[in-house]
């Protein structure tokens, strides 16, 4: 019952995965750029998808996830043709990126729709006892978009330059409400909001938790292109390597997290990825820097699941629309800043202090998983769920049955 909506992710986020090892290139080669911008163009998506995820998570929530998806999709068509226009300004580089920030930003609340949209519609069809499920699943979407994307982008780049990029980002969406069209809408789940505040206090750790760990994604899509291309190898690899990783950790551990429970798995997993990007700062030649950039997926694909189903299982159940929405702001707030901060960082030491510096930081995402791991983080996770009414349908799969 996903697969539709995981088709859905897949078309909308291959628009992302061309974008992502070219875009870096385009700003600093093709428009005279230097890393602090490259930081801000890439960064600009994720702010405009912090401004909007916490709408696009109450929109789903009251007016239905369907909906939410397709205007998404939409949002994301008009990105493209905004990046059009800035290629019209090529000779004038200030106009060009202002225009192509614009365009970034179009985009970012558009991925923010859809993917929130996406996990809020796998909630309401599969139940919250799968909500790792739900979450690794519409990655894997996701992520094998950005897998496929990458050579794709990199081919049509060197062969057409970002003007193919553009075309793909303005018509693929399109493409995409073909397959919206068809699937079933899911009744919205809010009859009364669930205010803010509660949301996001219900949310905050595991989501400060998130925050630390998406450093590594960060320094991923916004430098490892330069950093394989300082060092005098291909590009594609370092994207592809990761989002397979990520992909095979998915597809076959996905359900550890309700199994196990999420602060366990986000732990180990978190230590996974920071090794991933030590070994990029370390890397001597492609192949070890490509093993890097697959730990570093490997590690980051069950964090997000991870502290996911920490944060659902906290949050009223009425409003998991809107707590995905907040939990995933914290991803977009690292991403907004990570990407110009370590953009000043590698216009210092050089671009392999990014991974170096990313690498201490995603460590720190490990004390937020012990401290859910303590015995009070826990029972105040449990007393949300019975002042809902509804723990059983808030625990864990394992938890649930003994429950039971």
């Amino acid at each position: 019952m996903l697969l539709p909506i995981m088709g859905l992710v897949f078309i909308a986020f291959l628009v992302i995965g061309l974008a992502m090892p070219v875009l870096p290139l385009h700003v600093h080669q093709g428009l005279g750029f230097g890393t602090f911008v490259v930081g801000l163009v890439a960064g600009s998506q994720f702010a405009a998808s912090l401004l909007s995820r916490v709408w696009a998570g109450r929109q789903a929530d009251t007016r239905g996830a369907k909906q939410v998806v397709i205007a998404g999709l939409l949002a994301s068509a008009s990105a493209g043709l905004l990046y059009l226009v800035s290629l019209s300004f090529v000779s004038k580089p200030e106009t060009s990126v202002a225009i192509l920030l614009l365009g970034r930003a179009v985009l970012g609340a558009g991925e923010s729709f859809i993917i929130t949209g996406a996990q809020t519609w796998g909630l309401a069809l599969a139940g919250a006892r799968n909500t790792g499920k739900v979450l690794a699943w519409m990655g894997t979407a996701m992520y094998a978009a950005f897998a496929l994307g990458a050579p794709i982008g990199t081919t049509l780049y060197g062969a057409y330059g970002f003007t193919a990029i553009a075309l793909a980002t303005t018509l693929v969406p399109l493409a995409a409400l073909l397959l919206a069209a068809p699937v079933r809408r899911v009744t919205p789940t809010a009859r009364a909001h669930a205010p803010l505040s509660a949301v996001i206090g219900a949310v905050w750790v595991p989501g400060v938790g998130l925050a630390l760990s998406s450093f590594g994604f960060g320094a991923m899509i916004a430098f490892v292109s330069l950093l394989f291309v300082a060092r005098g190898w291909t590009v594609w690899p370092a994207f592809t390597s990761f989002a397979m990783a990520f992909i095979v950790a998915r597809v076959f551990l996905g359900h550890l997290a309700d199994r196990f429970g999420g602060a366990r798995v986000a732990l180990i997993f978190v230590l996974i990825e920071a090794a991933g990007q030590a070994l990029l700062w370390a890397a001597p030649w492609s192949a070890l820097g490509s093993v890097g950039a697959a730990l570093t997926g490997f590690g980051y694909s069950l964090v997000y699941p991870g502290f996911g189903v920490e944060a659902v299982r906290r949050a009223p159940p009425q409003s998991r629309g809107l707590a995905m929405g907040a939990y995933t702001t914290f991803l977009d707030l690292t991403l907004a800043l990570a990407s110009p901060l370590l953009g000043l960082i590698a216009a210092g030491p050089g671009i392999g202090s990014v991974f170096l510096t990313s690498a201490v930081v995603v460590l720190c995402a490990a004390v937020i998983a012990m401290r859910l791991l303590t015995p009070s983080m826990r029972r105040a996770g449990a007393i949300r769920g019975l002042a809902s009414g509804k723990l059983i349908d808030t625990l864990p799969t394992s938890l649930a049955a003994k429950a039971k």
